[in-house]
């Protein structure tokens, strides 16, 4: 059953970067790509610059970038990084990877 849900529900997501450092582009792209390959049309990303709203960065206890926050659906998780490897987060995210 909470398989099925997880198949079905639609995936958003807070990533905060600290504008156009390597490491925040790298976790754009890499983003973009697992949902694009894993979630096709069922995803929400929305990109905070901590640069430019670092007062909401803070208030959402954001130390370090890149910081990925998946809001839903539940539970919320926290990923910091380039968000490189893929099976881990997959694992952290709830989903399963794709088989070769």
């Amino acid at each position: 059953m909470k398989r099925a849900k997880t198949q079905d529900a639609k995936f958003k997501f807070r990533l905060y970067v600290a504008s156009n450092a390597q490491n925040s582009e790298r976790a754009v792209a890499n983003l973009g790509a697992l949902c694009r390959s894993y979630l096709p049309n069922r995803y929400e990303i929305e990109v905070v610059d901590v640069f430019d709203t670092p007062k909401r960065a803070l208030s959402d206890g954001i130390f370090m970038t890149p910081t990925l926050i998946k809001l839903a659906p539940p539970p919320v998780r926290r990923m910091v990084g380039t968000l490189s490897q893929t099976r881990p987060l997959l694992l952290a995210l709830g989903l399963e990877p794709l088989e070769s």
